[in-house]
This record gives C-alpha cells, structure tokens and sequence, in this order.
C-alpha cells in the first residue's frame, strides 16, 4: 500500500476555506450555473495537520480493509482531492489474487463509463479552439449516420449524443461496440433502430451513439482518438500513467487484473478489448494517483487546458433522469439526477445543513472493473474509487467516503486549527 499526502504551509489553510462556492439550486431541468463552480484564486496547496491527516489515512485504510478481510473486493486503489491538492492517493489489496502482488497509488485500472467524462471535457476543448459547436449536426460530420427516421436524423447534435438525448431505445447497439464493430460501420446502422422520441426530449443511456462523439473528433484532428486524448488532456495534466489502448495496458507492468469471483475466493481474468474500439464510451486507462490530478483539473486548476467556463458548460445539466432504481438515487438525502456533457449530476440536502448540493458523478464497470468518481464543487472536493473486481462496495463508496471525510474536517482539532489562524 502506498499513501501520498500533499502537505503545504498552514498559513493557506484560511484562504482555502473561504473560497467554495456552491451550485445555484435549480428547477427541474436547470438553467446554466450564474455562479462560478470554481473558487479563485487558489492557494497552491492545502495544508492538513497532522493529526487529522493521519486520521484520514487511519479512516481510509480501516474502511478499505474491513472490505478485503470479508473478501468484497479483490484490490481497490483511491484518490481525494480538497482544493488543489490530492490530500490522499493509496491502494489497497491485490492486483492479482494468486500472486498476492499489492495494489498502489500507479496501479493502473480499467476506468469503464467513467472515460465518458472524458469524452466530454475533450469535446468542450475543441468547442473553446472553435473546431466544432456544441449543436454541431453529427451527419455534418459522419454522413452515413442513419436513424430510421430521416427528420430526426438531422436533428441529432453533439450535445444530444453526449447527453444520451438522441431519441434512440435504451443502450442501441452497446452489443456491436462489444463485439468490436467500427464505429463508422455502426453509424450506418442506427436506421435498423425507431427511435422512440425527437432527439433532446428523453434521456436514455447509451454506449454506441455516445461513441461517435470521439468518432468526429479523430475526423477533426486527423490521428486516433488515443493520441488526441494524450496531446489535449494526458500530457498537459502530467496523467503519466493513463492511456486509451489496450496495447498501452498490455505494456504496463503495474496493471490490476480483472477478476470473477469463484467458489473459494477469486479469479483472474484476462484483459478483453471491449470499449477500445469505443474510446469515449469506455476505453480510457488510468492509476488513483491520475485520477487525482484530473479531478484537480475539473475543479478549474488548469485553465491552461481547459477554461472553468467551458467545464462548467460540460457540467451544465441537459436532461432529468428520472426514476429511483439507480444505485446513486439510494444515496442519503438524494433529491434529483440530471445528465450534462458525459457526467451525472445530482442534487442532495446536507442532513447537516439542509442545504441542497450538487454532485458532479459518474460510475463506470468494463471487464470486470468497477470505477467511481464524484466531484462535490460547493465542498472543493473530489473522490475517485478504481475496484478489479465486481462488488456492490462500489455502489455507496462515495458517500461513505464523503461521510469519512465531512467527519473529519468537522472535527474540534481541525475547527481548532481554523481558529487558530484566524487569530494570527
């Protein structure tokens, strides 16, 4: 197991304080945020004493343990962000059950769904360049894109298909994406599927529509998807760990197997390559301790890369998910779901203050990988779990680890500490 905590000089702790905001509460289906997601300036990193990074460690570790001891997960690797700083990245377990080999912070995982967060913020990147528009017609960009209907096919847009709006039934075609069509080739198919609604009306989940997101921006930048996601997002956010390949995978020599679970305990899997046809979908690799360092860049760190404006834009709620079967609507106080650009957005009363927070989440599982991340912009906080194996862990890891940490930070040493510094 390996632990890093950023540790900076307690004088910034105040100024870190002060900066979070919070979303504007929203009606059914919101309207743009008027308040900035993001505080600044920022200071250049948090400062945890020590004993309340220690308790954040000891919290951490026991929550993680208790799961391996009753042999729920195989190895699970996480990441915390407070402001901008990764105030805690560690693994846990194994990264092969008969091997016995240990999980760390640059384990690299399997990510799943949660590369559809990157499908949108890489798209929003070439929307601040000007190479394409948010209400940019995908048959401008792939021709052959068919739905049964020819009016709704010109009425399918960027923003529709990364906000699962397009119109089309519940997860269409996610069975060629796995049986590793092109994506060109199912462009041409999406005529064998009625679309149930004009596109923007409904929200249903997709894989295969979703992908062609990624399909037109490769046709934009002239190179596979893989190396435009290294150029614009990987390399300027120094995610050195993090790849869109299965060959990249294959080369690591710090990679966490999937597993299944057995009679007597687990087995590994081989590595498929479902969703590497599919990047934007499900395709993208990466360790905790990148993880990290994206979720710095979604709370506005790097506007270098992308301009907090534009993330908030991604962010921006499209559509209402309705219904209360979803694990995330069984979390404590969840009031509503919508779906923005590629992420989740939720809304929950604090039981501690009753006010209504927004959650910024995605989860995601491919090859017997399960991945969770949530970014809470009124908190400036930012939670990622990666698992190697299935586990119903996943399904409430981020508020339990969210709870974890409000504990904490509410602590009377750490109040004490604030005190403090006021004082001076």
């Amino acid at each position: 197991m390996r632990n890093i905590l950023a540790i900076a000089a307690p004088s910034m702790l105040l100024v870190t304080m002060l900066f979070s905001l919070a979303f504007v509460e929203q009606p059914d289906l919101p309207e743009k945020e008027q308040a900035t997601l993001f505080p600044q300036p920022q200071p250049p990193e948090i400062y945890l004493p020590d004993l309340t990074k220690q308790r954040l460690v000891d919290s951490i570790q026991a929550y993680f343990n208790q799961a391996l001891e009753q042999h729920q997960i195989v190895g699970a690797a996480v990441a915390i962000v407070k402001c901008d700083s990764i105030i805690y990245s560690g693994g846990f377990g194994n990264r092969n059950a008969s091997l016995k080999d240990t999980v760390n912070a640059q384990t690299i995982f399997r990510i799943g769904s949660v590369s559809k967060g990157f499908a949108g913020i890489l798209t929003g990147i070439h929307v601040e360049e000007g190479v394409l528009d948010w209400k940019d017609k995908i048959i401008d960009h792939i021709p052959n894109f068919k739905l049964a209907n020819k009016t709704n096919t010109n009425k399918v847009t960027l923003s529709n298909v990364l906000s699962h709006t397009t119109g089309l039934p519940y997860h269409s075609f996610t069975n060629l994406v796995e049986d590793g069509l092109s994506l060109t080739t199912i462009a041409g198919r999406f005529n064998e599927v009625y679309p149930i609604q004009e596109p923007g009306s409904v929200y249903n989940y997709q894989n295969a529509v979703f992908a062609l997101s990624g399909e037109i921006i490769e046709r934009i930048a002239g190179k596979p998807l893989k190396e435009v996601i290294q150029n614009k997002i990987f390399d300027p956010l120094h995610m050195s760990t993090a790849s869109a390949s299965y060959e990249a995978l294959q080369e690591s020599d710090n990679v966490a197997l999937p597993h299944q679970r057995i009679r007597r305990g687990w087995r590994a899997l081989p590595i498929n390559k479902k969703y590497y046809n599919a990047v934007a979908a499900g395709g993208i690799n990466a360790s905790a301790t990148d993880m990290g360092k994206w979720m710095k860049f979604l709370l506005g760190n790097n506007p270098d890369v992308l301009m907090p404006s534009t993330i908030e834009d991604v962010f921006n709620p499209k559509i209402q998910v309705g219904g209360r079967r979803n694990y995330y609507q069984r979390w404590p106080g969840y009031e509503a779901s919508y779906y923005g650009m590629g992420w989740r957005v939720h809304k929950f009363n604090d039981e501690n203050t009753d006010a209504l927070n927004t959650i910024i989440h995605h989860g995601g599982g491919v090859n017997n990988y399960r991945s969770e991340i949530a970014i809470y912009p009124n908190e400036d906080l930012g939670i990622c779990v990666l698992f190697n194996s299935p586990n119903t862990m996943a399904k409430d890891c981020i508020p339990k680890i969210h709870k974890i940490i409000q504990e904490i930070m509410d602590s009377p040493d750490y109040n004490f500490l604030k005190d403090t510094l006021v004082a001076l």
